[in-house]
């Protein structure tokens, strides 16, 4: 499977969110509007190409840069599918600089409601907003089937690592109802172990509710990170449950991997430990 890689700013002043707008090229090509995102050139870091980018296509300089977030989901090419993995950051420009749209950009916005702003985002612009939980409806070009999207939290417990270990499961739907929340206990395995069965739990359950593109949460950031192909994996014994989990994102159109705080993650985290301390007490 091909993958793109690329970096996005996130730029916001009192207006709203900076979006450019892209060159039609034909006369048929319809218009649409990105968050500043690039390549990455061989031999950068990601922060270098985002400097980069910042001055060559909006002639913006950067004041402050910092990592926000990687996301990685799938996305329909043609026929095939298409990995992306985009690294987020939260930019600051140099006083009080304006955008000066160049090379494929000519124009520019600050919009702070997306959904009411008529304007129309590309897939990849898109999925980052949505997946960094700014819901937009309106005015989208994406093949994805975001009407049957839902948020998974999941999470692994384990007491003693290794030791006796649960995993918790918790989905809500784009209204934020809760759509199931569930916990089981897998036996004695490691804390990395129990993480990996518990994104494992959650991704075969998105499938058996017939779920095409989700977003899947959790508090491990070694399971975000080796699923978003940015960290390799050196333990032998979560490899297995790592390669039953890539052959089963083939069932989905489009999904994201995002690493939250363990605050956020309570409710998964909750049935994690319950399940365990049901089977401890018996």
């Amino acid at each position: 499977m091909k993958q793109r890689l690329r970096v996005v700013a996130i730029i916001r002043n009192e207006n709203g969110i900076l979006v450019l707008k892209r060159n039609r090229g034909r006369s048929d090509t319809p218009v649409f509007w990105e968050l500043p995102t690039g390549k990455i050139k061989f031999g950068e870091q990601p922060e270098e190409a985002m400097v980069r980018i910042l001055d060559e296509y909006a002639e913006l300089k950067v004041g402050t840069i910092k990592i926000k977030d990687v996301i990685t989901f799938l996305a329909l090419e043609g026929s095939s599918r298409l990995s992306n993995l985009y690294i987020i950051y939260d930019v600051t420009t140099v006083g009080q600089q304006k955008p000066n749209p160049r090379e494929r950009y000519t124009g520019y916005k600050f919009i702070k409601d997306f959904a009411s702003s008529g304007i129309k985002l590309n897939e990849a612009s898109l999925s980052v907003l949505e997946i960094l939980g700014g819901k937009v409806t309106t005015g989208k070009i994406s093949p994805r089937d975001t009407a049957s999207s839902a948020t998974i939290y999941v999470d692994g417990a384990s007491r003693g690592n290794p030791g006796p270990s649960g995993i918790g499961l918790y989905i809500i739907d784009t209204e934020g109802k809760t759509v199931e929340r569930s916990g089981e206990f897998i036996g004695f395995a490691t804390s990395r172990v129990a993480e990996y069965m518990a994104m494992k739990n959650g991704i075969e359950r998105a499938i058996e509710l017939g779920l095409k593109s989700a977003r899947f949460m959790s508090d491990s950031l070694m399971v975000v990170n080796q699923l978003n192909g940015i960290f390799t994996i050196k333990n032998r014994d979560i490899m297995p449950i790592y390669d039953t989990i890539q052959k089963l994102l083939e069932n989905f159109e489009s999904v994201s991997f995002t690493h939250i705080p363990r605050s956020d993650n309570a409710i998964a985290d909750k049935e994690a430990n319950l399940a365990i301390d049901n089977i401890l007490k018996k």
